[in-house]
């Protein structure tokens, strides 16, 4: 079954060469006891870990089953460890931080055995040696020839053909000697064992056969044996250790340094707590900014109106006429400075191809939109004997009459303008024809408005949902004189004209608390169903008809002008529904770039005439909040990295103590068959658990650090609950914390799988 031809074995020291082993050869029967006696350095123990795999022979060969091993690999040679050996060594070499059940499940953890049959296999050894009621002390509780036991059971673990026990009594008394030399007696009646010891009674009394050398040489053999060279037919499976095992065994080892793990865990979680509290605040404030854009969006729409003032960098040189003057001029001579109206005045063409136009773009951005579209809208109330037309005086026209505006829609079922930035006091909005009443934040409109309605100093909000207030068409309110309309005087008759429609305030809003820009307007709004009827009754009226034949204002008898044209003032007499004014409110800033984007397309390749301008209230907004907060952040995050740096090459350090630490562990694990990737794969999982409990602790410590941070902030700008820490940014810090820890412990983890195996087992 085993046979050693011709096996050298050299160490090179510099320039000096030992020979260890010179030139032996061996053949072992597969069943029998043999005992290897010499003295130190005679080569017996360097014999023994050539035989199972530890060590390799300079020349020669050994053959196992009938199979040369000159061309095994790292990996052949672990598996045949794993599968073909079982080592009982002297000093046991037990994994201390592991119990003694794990001890002996370990190689068939490494054979891939499931754990429900590792545990049963396990278990049966263990009573085998009489040690069943100790499987879940740790080795370190045991005496030392308990200890040898569950190191005899680990070695029958994988039911291997050879067992090579190295002084396996050497250090224990002679009673527990006798005992372990009848157990190891008991085991060579169905295996190969071949036993290292110095001591010739010993090997005398239980060994079959005897095999003495001195300076790396045979003298004597008692019962040799001349095997024939038979087909090789050795089958052995790569052995391989899950990260869930290598997690285990780090996880015991880390847990009996509980005190410096905590630490070192802390230490390297001070970069992600500075992290994590600047992404903290970072967020905290940019829900703060984009609360206020949100906030100033709302109160600061997109205005599209008859005329837009222009006032870039290019117009405002050529006003100041930079372009052909200097700055401060030496000539002796005064210049005309460019007419500023003409240069910064620009009238829009509203048509009805571009309020189509408005209405195709994508609604899903906007918020709210509102069409001003001059219509005067005529109402009439009645308070006692007493009738007044509804106006308010605090208001301007470039008309006689009293023009309303039109309350802004929501294109859709999200909350829109007005419910996002009015409270309603009284009554509801809803889509009929009605009109709404704004207050401002004291409740208050204009005298004159109020006065209209019919009340005097105050009204209860009842009596105003409750008024009738009758809308007056034109054939109703314009009367024919020869060539000429003018307003009808009588009031009364008005009102109680049969063609008249009442209407009533259906609801008293007000801006809420917060909408400064807001709070202090007050006036009558009407609903879109209103503005339709109006418009519908009014644009086949008289008037409008004498209007669309007449080339001068049928009012006034003036020309029209630029400021007041004849399709305006059609407009205001209700005879066609385009807008003077849209008002576009976005949703968010991202979404007014997709807006102004797509308003800025319908001018491409347009005469300057025919564009389209629109003032952008929150423009100034968005370029100063813009990126000041992530460029403070990155500015901020990059400090901070630094020290996650430092406690990258810090996890280095410690993982290459542990590595110096447990060197003994790693030469167990190699004579187990543990690959050199599987030692890698531990050392990479203890830094895996100390990279996620120190991301983790980092992220919890931050968490409790806003709370103050936040009382503090507070205290000194009333802002409240800044400092928030995004869930996400919370998982990719222990990502980052994992990732970092890694990275430094991966050299010193290479460095241990390169370890050799009979140094590390040298090791103490």
């Amino acid at each position: 079954m085993l046979k050693l031809n011709n096996i050298k074995k050299d160490y090179k020291t510099g320039n000096f060469i030992q020979n260890a082993l010179k030139g032996v050869s061996l053949s072992f029967r597969e069943n029998e006891f043999v005992a290897i006696l010499g003295p130190s350095g005679s080569g017996k123990t360097t014999l023994l870990n050539i035989i199972g795999g530890l060590d390799r022979y300079t020349t020669g060969d050994l053959i196992i089953d009938g199979k040369s091993t000159k061309k095994f690999k790292d990996k052949d040679w672990d598996a045949y460890r794993n599968h073909a050996i079982g080592f009982v060594f002297q000093s046991y070499n037990l994994i201390s931080h592991i119990s003694v059940l794990e001890n002996v499940e370990m190689g068939m953890t490494l054979s891939g055995v499931s754990g429900s049959e590792r545990k049963r296999k396990a278990l049966e050894l263990l009573d085998k040696v009489g040690l069943k009621e100790h499987a879940h002390k740790k080795p370190n509780q045991l005496s030392g020839g308990q200890m040898q036991r569950v190191a005899i059971a680990r070695a029958l673990a994988n039911d291997p053909k050879i067992i090579l026990a190295d002084e396996p009594t050497g250090a224990l008394d002679s009673k527990t000697s006798v005992q372990i030399m009848e157990l190891i007696k008991e085991i060579s009646k169905d295996k190969l064992v071949i036993m290292v010891t110095h001591n010739k009674e010993l090997a005398e009394n239980y060994a079959e056969r005897i095999i003495e050398m001195k300076d790396g040489e045979i003298l004597n053999d008692s019962n040799p044996y001349d095997s024939k060279d038979k087909s090789g037919n050795l089958k052995i499976t790569k052995t391989a250790m899950s990260f869930l095992t290598a997690l285990k065994l780090s996880f015991g080892n880390i847990r009996t340094k509980k005190g410096r793990t905590i630490l070192t865990a802390f230490a390297s979680s001070i970069g992600i707590i500075g992290i994590a509290l600047i992404l903290s605040l970072s967020n905290g404030f940019n829900i703060e900014v984009e609360n206020f854009e949100a906030d100033s969006l709302s109160q600061s729409p997109i205005m599209i109106t008859n005329q837009t003032m222009q006032m870039d960098e290019k117009i405002l040189n050529e006003i100041r006429g930079e372009n052909t003057l200097e700055k401060y001029s030496n000539d002796k001579k005064v210049f005309a400075q460019n007419d500023i109206t003409d240069k910064i005045v620009h009238t829009n063409k509203i048509t009805s191809d571009y309020v189509s136009y408005i209405e195709n773009m994508d609604m899903s951005n906007v918020a709210s939109i509102s069409y001003v579209r001059g219509t005067n809208i005529i109402l009439a109330s009645k308070n006692g004997n007493n009738y007044s037309l509804v106006k308010d005086d605090s208001l301007t026209s470039n008309m006689s009459g009293n023009s309303f505006t039109m309350l802004p829609e929501s294109p859709n079922d999200d909350e829109g303008i007005i419910s996002k930035n009015y409270d309603v006091l009284a009554g509801n909005i809803n889509d009929e024809a009605g009109l709404i009443l704004f207050v401002n934040s004291r409740n208050q409109i204009s005298a004159s408005l109020l006065e209209s309605l019919g009340f005097e100093a105050s009204a209860n909000f009842d009596d105003i949902l409750n008024k009738e207030i009758k809308v007056i068409f034109n054939d109703d309110y314009y009367v024919k004189m020869g060539n000429s309309f003018v307003p009808q005087s009588d009031i009364s008759k008005l009102y109680n004209s049969e063609d008249s429609i009442s209407v009533k305030i259906m609801a008293i809003v007000r801006g809420k608390e917060d909408k400064e820009l807001i709070t202090s307007s007050s006036g009558i709004y009407y609903t879109k169903a209103l503005a339709d009827k109006v418009i519908k009754e009014n644009e086949n009226s008289k008037i409008v008809k004498a209007q669309k034949d007449a080339s001068y204002n049928i009012l006034t008898h003036q020309a029209f002008n630029d400021t007041v044209s004849k399709e305006v003032f059609l407009g205001y007499l209700g005879a066609n529904t385009i807008p003077t004014s849209i008002y576009i409110y976005p949703k968010d800033f991202e979404t007014k770039d997709e807006i102004t984007n797509y308003l800025d397309e319908y001018n491409e390749n347009k005469d300057e005439n025919d564009v389209i301008q629109y003032t952008d209230m929150a423009e100034m907004i968005s370029s100063l909040s813009g990126n000041i907060m992530d460029a403070i952040t990155i500015v901020l995050v990059a400090f901070s990295s630094i020290s996650l740096v430092v406690s990258s090459i810090m996890i280095g350090i410690i993982t290459y103590i542990s590595v110096l630490e447990r060197t003994k562990e790693i030469g167990i694990l190699r004579a187990l068959g543990a690959r050199k990737k599987d030692i890698t794969r531990v050392f990479n999982a203890e830094t895996f658990i100390i990279g996620i409990f120190s991301g983790v602790l980092g992220v919890v410590i931050a968490y409790l650090l806003t709370l103050p941070t936040n009382m503090i902030i507070e205290n000194l700008s009333g802002l409240a609950d800044v400092a928030k820490l995004n869930p996400v940014h919370a998982v990719i810090l222990i990502i980052i914390s994992l990732t970092l820890t890694i990275i430094g412990g991966a050299i010193p983890a290479r460095m241990a799988s390169k370890k050799n195996p009979v140094e590390a087992l040298r090791t103490e």
